[in-house]
């Protein structure tokens, strides 16, 4: 009784603690408030922005995710536990440091050659400072935890029909088609959903590489921001609870979607 009493006691304090932080926000503002400060143009801008980033940045995790997964479930080669270890490097790195290297690699000079002039004078579709470095910070992250989330998918797909499928004439393209990929599509939506979920979080990167420019680069993230440093709390705090209701979506998904994939 009192192992459970002493672990039971442990937990509840940090129950607590996610409960008192979310009262707080709540208690601090009502619901003309936070309807106003949803109805100004610029957060709604930061919205839309916001929706469209994270989907881009969830799409782009899972098209690398997917093969970079299924490699190193699968296959043992040289070099695989130092690819390993760097897929995590971005879940660990600084945010800040992230969007600094980030910055420097895009503006890094290489003789007369810049990345960001390339893309800016030639290509026309500048980056730095523009949504598409958004999406970038995003994907920087969220796409190491997508890796994570199918290597543990394919890990736990028996690769035995691989095999067999292989033996009756399949090429290994055939079988990671036809065979593995099938097997993996709720791990791929999961996959997707915790990029996602990451992708709205974000903030360090953004902040840096993208900056927070009103109506081109701003996202919720980074309109908490803008709004505490101009003194207005209240939007600020509305701006929080609509990213906790967001993240309170997803997060019910996922648990829908585990249990589903259990029953």
């Amino acid at each position: 009784m009192l192992f459970f009493l002493i672990m039971g006691g442990l937990s509840a304090c940090f129950i607590l603690l996610i409960i008192l932080l979310l009262a707080a926000d709540l208690l601090f503002t009502s619901f003309g408030e936070f309807r106003e400060a949803l109805l100004k143009p610029e957060i709604q801008a930061a919205f839309r922005l916001t929706l469209l980033t994270c989907t881009i940045a969830a799409i782009l995790s899972l098209w690398v995710a997917t093969p970079l997964g299924y490699l190193l479930s699968r296959y043992r080669f040289p070099g695989r536990w130092l690819i390993d270890t760097l897929v995590d490097i971005p879940i660990v790195l600084p945010p800040l440091v992230l969007g600094l290297s980030l910055l420097i690699l895009f503006h890094l000079p290489m003789g007369d050659w810049k990345l960001e002039s390339w893309l800016r004078d030639d290509l026309h579709f500048p980056v730095t400072y523009r949504w598409p470095a958004v999406v970038l910070a995003q994907f920087s992250v969220a796409c190491a935890f997508a890796v994570r989330t199918m290597r543990v998918t394919f890990d736990q797909i028996n690769p035995r029909a691989e095999d067999v499928a292989r033996t009756l004439g399949c090429t290994r393209a055939q079988a990671f088609l036809q065979i593995a990929l099938p097997q993996a599509w709720r791990g791929m939506i999961t996959a997707a959903t915790i990029a996602w979920a990451r992708a709205l979080g974000e903030f360090g990167p953004i902040l840096v590489f993208a900056g927070a420019t009103r109506f081109r680069t701003e996202v919720l993230s980074t309109t908490v921001f803008l709004e505490l440093s101009v003194g207005e709390l209240d939007a600020a705090v509305a701006v929080s609870l609509l990213m906790v209701a967001m993240a309170v979506v997803v997060l019910l998904f996922l648990r829908w979607f585990g249990t589903g994939l259990t029953t």
